[in-house]
């Protein structure tokens, strides 16, 4: 216990003194630009997001229906240091961008829908209307930014070629924009959520070289990384749809064969048969019952001195990946972030905290991982 709580201490301590080169880009954190807050956007985003009701309509008589109602209760089962911010106030992504690289993260998985469109509790357009200024903020403490493609309405493999288009036009100049060698080239990455509700067959015609409609060897090019979610995926992902590797996302162990870790050796096998990627996902617990209060069974408690991240990390940077990325950096709806979280009660609610840990636990915890991660890749 007196290990642990020194590390917090010891970070807080060795912060100032830290070179900003020391982040890693191949260590991702997926990054959610979609909170709002009165004071620049005129009301709350994502903070006072409804109770979800069960899809089962007997269940979902049980459960109490509303929405929260800020600043004191919040869609989220922790209380952020930074209060119920706008992801849109450019001190927050300054704060954000220290935080990220205090953990030594080097890379922002950035959640994006594309113009003027957002998820069903966000602003219209905030996602990507901010990706100029998190570019811009990034750069300055050397960090990347890479794009994370939402499932918005009426994705296909056509509207997505749209978007990438767009995105290159748009960002990639841009020094702060995450590129990396692969087959002897400069790409950059795409994550794409829910890649499974589009077609093995659609995929192909974008992600495969024989056709009309091929983004391959183009200045569209890009490495494309799929979710796994069931075991079939591997190969849906990785050889009929032309991916070139796949991610695991969920903070949850156990929700997806893609989120048990007892799993990752052999996706790590089976990545390197194919001469493809695989990016497991760390996250240091999961509680959505703030959104979805009927999901209990889904719950990871982070365990005492972060003992959940801790094995969920222990486990990825044993098989080596290519990349490690981490579930979330700010998903505050579902109890996965690492960023700082401070304790609060309100009247019918006392928000989870990492006491007796600082504020910056988990950041820390994460800096610790990494320095094992680099050091394995070596």
């Amino acid at each position: 216990m007196q290990a642990a709580l020194s590390l917090s201490t010891q970070h807080v301590e060795h912060q100032a003194n830290r070179s900003k080169a020391d982040v890693n880009e191949d260590a991702h954190v997926f990054y959610y630009p979609w909170y709002g807050a009165p004071s620049f956007d005129g009301q709350y985003y994502h903070w006072n997001h409804p109770l979800l009701p069960h899809w089962d309509a007997r269940q979902a008589a049980k459960w109490p229906k509303g929405k929260h109602v800020p600043p004191d209760d919040l869609g989220a089962s922790f209380y952020p240091a930074l209060g119920p911010y706008s992801s849109a106030d450019p001190a927050v992504i300054e704060q954000h961008m220290r935080q990220i690289q205090s953990a030594g993260i080097g890379t922002l998985a950035v959640s994006w829908y594309p113009p003027e469109m957002a998820d069903d509790n966000g602003k219209p357009n905030m996602p990507d209307s901010l990706i100029p200024i998190l570019l811009d903020i990034a750069h300055q403490y050397q960090l990347k930014i890479c794009i994370h493609i939402e499932p918005y309405i009426g994705r296909t493999h056509l509207t997505v070629k749209e978007n990438l288009g767009y995105i290159h036009h748009k960002y990639a100049s841009h020094p702060a924009y995450y590129k990396r060698l692969h087959h002897g080239r400069q790409l950059p990455l795409f994550y794409v959520y829910d890649s499974y509700q589009t077609s093995a067959s659609d995929w192909a015609t974008l992600l495969k070289v024989d056709s009309d409609i091929s983004i391959r060897n183009t200045e569209l090019d890009a490495i494309f990384i799929g979710l796994i979610v069931e075991a079939r995926h591997k190969m849906e992902l990785l050889v009929h749809s032309g991916f070139d590797g796949y991610y695991t996302y969920f903070a949850s162990t156990g929700f997806s064969y893609g989120s048990n870790p007892n799993n990752w050796h052999s996706l790590m096998q089976y990545a390197q048969s194919r001469n493809a990627i695989f990016i497991p996902s760390v996250g240091p617990g999961y509680d959505d019952e703030r959104v979805r209060p009927w999901n209990s069974q889904n719950t990871k408690p982070r365990g005492p001195d972060g003992h959940y991240y801790e094995h969920m990390f222990k486990t990825a940077v044993a098989v080596r990946p290519p990349i490690v990325s981490i579930t979330s950096f700010n998903e505050w709806g579902e109890g996965s972030q690492i960023e700082e979280a401070v304790p609060k009660t309100v009247k019918n609610y006392k928000y989870h905290d990492y006491r007796p840990h600082q504020a910056d636990f988990y950041l820390a915890l994460t800096h610790k991982w990494l320095i094992k991660f680099r050091d394995k890749s070596n």
